[in-house]
């Protein structure tokens, strides 16, 4: 019964040491299993964190872009309204030239009005001073024939008998008017209106 009692007691020694053996074993096991999680979980935390200063990289990039972005924008709404403004004073500029165009070719053509008009009073002119030239050689001309003749106030020559007393041959009007020599105590006339010898 003792020796019954000893095995028995042994087998449960045996039984309690390979007990405590598997759980050594399993402790073994779970602290490997622990080590190799604890490993993995840091190297996701290690991961995790290079990606985390990858994103906070990639962020402040993305805000500097945005900041450059926004800059850019503002300098464009700037330019167009520069480009605006431009645009609208050089409109106002043409107007101005179109303007001052206008009023230029108006002045010019007044201008050119009046030289023509100058020039036609001074053409006038001339020719009422050539013609009112030639009845006063026509108008010596007929008193030296009445001196030379003996003519008194009341004769009347021909052209061909002053001929030889005026200093210009055949004169004629311009205007196309015809000279009247009348006597010689009165003036020689023209048929055009201010073609007038004073006396």
């Amino acid at each position: 019964m003792t020796m019954l009692v000893c095995r028995f007691a042994l087998a449960l020694l045996a039984s309690g040491v390979f007990l405590v053996a598997g759980c050594n074993n399993q402790d073994a096991e779970l602290a490997a299993q622990r080590q190799k999680e604890l490993e993995t979980a840091r190297t996701e935390l290690e991961q995790a964190k290079t990606a985390a200063v990858a994103q906070e990289t990639e962020l402040a990039k993305l805000r500097k872009d945005n900041l450059e972005l926004l800059r850019l924008r503002n300098e464009i709404r700037q330019l167009r309204e520069e480009n605006k403004q431009v645009s609208q004073q050089a409109q106002a500029a043409q107007a101005q030239v179109q303007q001052v165009q206008v009023q230029a070719q108006a002045q010019a053509q007044a201008a050119e009005t009046k030289v023509q008009q100058a020039a036609q009073v001074l053409a006038t002119q001339h020719q009422n001073l050539a013609c009112i030239n030639n009845l006063r050689h026509m108008q010596n001309a007929k008193e030296q024939w009445a001196l030379a003749h003996g003519k008194d106030a009341n004769a009347v020559p021909t052209m061909r008998d002053i001929a030889p007393y005026l200093k210009i041959a055949d004169p004629k009007c311009p205007t196309g008017g015809t000279y009247m020599l009348n006597a010689v105590g009165a003036a020689a006339t023209c048929t055009s209106p201010s073609h007038v010898l004073l006396r």
